[in-house]
């Protein structure tokens, strides 16, 4: 068994995110290409984003640290620290409305 603080490692990616040109940091904390399972901390500076990108997989995000804005098309969906929001299977992308970070849980398809 392995144990993670992700409060640890929020406080860590947030800081590498505010000082990327790109405003956004991520670390895996489980699992990878050879697994079915991933599951990845990003952080992202207010006002940055992950752009419009299809989903791989089944996939929820949890709202760890800030607020974050899902969309995909019309739809909509605003996050709070605890919400977990369940990833749309169409395109989609994520904003940052103020430094945020959020556990990203994927199950590949194969």
């Amino acid at each position: 068994m392995e144990k993670s603080s992700l409060v640890a490692l929020v406080r860590h990616q947030l800081e590498i995110a505010r000082g990327s040109s790109s405003g956004r940091s991520a670390s895996t904390v489980y699992g990878g290409h050879e697994h079915v399972l991933r599951q990845t901390v990003i952080a992202l500076r207010a006002g940055s984003s992950l752009g419009e990108h299809e989903n791989p997989g089944e996939a929820t995000v949890q709202v760890l640290h800030g607020r974050v804005v899902l969309a995909a098309g019309e739809n909509v969906w605003e996050g709070s620290p605890g919400d977990l929001l369940t990833v749309p299977p169409s395109r989609h992308s994520l904003e940052a409305v103020e430094d945020s970070a959020v556990l990203l849980t994927v199950a590949m398809r194969g």
